[in-house]
């Protein structure tokens, strides 16, 4: 495998690597629950 080769795969495998943290963050519970007391704090009304 050539040095072009190696670095393609590399950023392949850091995008991969990346995605993969950023879809485990935003399902995680604690950002899970933030996004939702958001839309319920929408939905109250302020009578």
């Amino acid at each position: 495998m050539s040095s072009q080769g190696i670095a393609y795969f590399i950023f392949g495998l850091t995008l991969v690597i990346l995605f993969g943290v950023i879809i485990v963050h935003y399902y995680s519970k604690k950002h899970r629950n933030k996004v939702e007391k958001a839309k319920f704090t929408m939905l109250d009304d302020d009578d």
